[in-house]
């Protein structure tokens, strides 16, 4: 069997199931809560938007 076939018998069966439930599990993990660590440090760009950054706060 050449390698070209075996890597494509793989990539249309297990790869495929394995993204799949890579896929399910994001969303999950997403819509579940589990992401809010992650969701305050991602809008820490954003947090000064309407006004600049006090003294105090800058002082952290």
């Amino acid at each position: 069997m050449e390698i070209y076939t075996l890597l494509r018998e793989f990539a249309d069966s297990w790869m495929l199931l394995f993204l799949f439930v890579f896929f399910v599990g994001m969303v999950l993990w997403v819509l579940t809560g589990r992401s809010k660590s992650y969701r305050d440090t991602a809008e820490m760009i954003f947090r000064h938007d309407d006004k600049p950054l006090s003294d105090e706060e800058s002082d952290r």
